[in-house]
């Protein structure tokens, strides 16, 4: 679970961002996951989406598509977000 912490900053950034924007459902977000390591592993791009689909089974992001796309560097990018 040592992606769940990163899970929880992306969901919060995409609630957020739809709180800001009034959304009311969200059905698509594309992020960019570089090479980022918690408590000595990797984080992979399938163990992101899993946690993310898990924590927001009770929030407008339930229904949506998750891609996400490996990039260079140690940092995660919020690209788009579709409602």
């Amino acid at each position: 679970m040592h992606d769940w912490h990163l899970a929880e900053q992306v969901l919060k950034t995409v609630l957020d961002y739809a709180k800001e924007n009034n959304l009311k459902k969200i059905s698509k977000i594309d992020l960019e996951l570089g090479s980022i390591t918690e408590h000595g592993e990797e984080i992979m791009p399938e163990n992101l989406k899993h946690n993310i689909k898990a924590l927001s089974q009770k929030t407008i992001l339930k229904d949506a598509e998750i891609n996400i796309k490996r990039t260079k560097g140690d940092i995660w990018k919020l690209v788009s977000i579709e409602d």
